[in-house]
């Protein structure tokens, strides 16, 4: 049997293993996944420990990104590097890989449920925080112009600085959220990577900037219709939940793994009766 699993603290609320169990169980294959809370001073030593035994994949979610992504023992891919965080360990080579498929969950939600085009296209990301660091490289790496406010724009400036140094040919900005309404008149997409909707019915975008014919991703997913995706859809925008992101990232990891394309729509499935119970 193949064990995957998830490492963080805490991940008791995690979604993840019912969506790759749904995986496993679709395709016949003879794996389960597991969740671990290591203490927040010992992630070296439980990725050392996975690997000793015999553990085959694992994903990584706070606050263990950016530690997982310094250790020598992983050899962390170009992206995730220039994202400074991993969220996928694979441990099937001679050397234990680093990968952040927070980038590719981002970018296939607005492909795929979006319909969103990304080469040329102009996205505006809000916040420059983890998540926020990875739709922003995601973005520009699919060939976007980047523009990222955050409530404080130095934040923002310095992301979107190491987003043009690493991403070949690349164009970022960064700024305060007073530039929002300036940054979306011409925007093609808006990202919300912040924790605001999370806990409360607000929204980090004024209703007023939003527009027909903007792809809107929020990745907060609890819960699933956010203020900021009610507004964007009174304003006749495309709108695409936090799940989808969450999916897609899911779905990366798995394929890494398993070399099999992911069941994308049994996982789907498992998480969205998870949301909804």
């Amino acid at each position: 049997m193949d064990v995957y699993g998830l490492i963080g603290n805490p991940v008791g609320h995690s979604l993840s293993p019912p969506m790759h169990e749904a995986a496993y169980d679709t395709l016949g294959l003879n794996a389960r996944y597991v969740t671990f809370e290591p203490a927040e001073d010992a992630v070296a030593a439980a990725v050392e420990g996975a690997g000793a035994l015999g553990v085959a994949g694992l994903n990584v979610t706070v606050p263990f990104k950016q530690d997982v992504a310094a250790l020598p023992s992983v050899a962390t891919d170009d992206l995730a590097s220039a994202v400074g965080a991993v969220n996928t360990l694979d441990f099937s080579g001679e050397q234990v890989t680093g990968h952040n498929t927070d980038v590719e969950g981002a970018v296939r939600a607005l492909r795929e449920q979006g319909d969103a085009s990304l080469s040329g296209a102009t996205a505006v990301v809000v916040g420059a925080g983890g998540a926020g660091r990875a739709v922003a490289f995601g973005l520009a790496d699919a060939g976007a112009s980047v523009r990222v406010a955050n409530r404080t724009a130095s934040r923002a400036t310095d992301l979107a600085a190491a987003v043009e140094r690493e991403v070949g040919g690349a164009t970022a900005t960064g700024g305060g959220l007073d530039a929002l309404d300036g940054w979306l008149a011409d925007a093609d997409v808006l990202v919300n990577a912040t924790s605001v909707g999370m806990e409360s019915d607000e929204t980090p975008v004024p209703a007023s900037a939003l527009h027909e014919g903007l792809v809107v991703l929020d990745a907060v997913y609890a819960p699933l219709e956010t203020r900021l995706l009610r507004d964007a859809a009174a304003a006749g925008a495309t709108t695409v939940d936090g799940a989808w992101m969450l999916l897609h990232q899911g779905a990366a990891a798995f394929e890494h793994w398993t070399g099999e394309d992911a069941p994308v729509d049994a996982m789907n499935a498992a998480l969205r009766a998870h949301l909804d119970a």
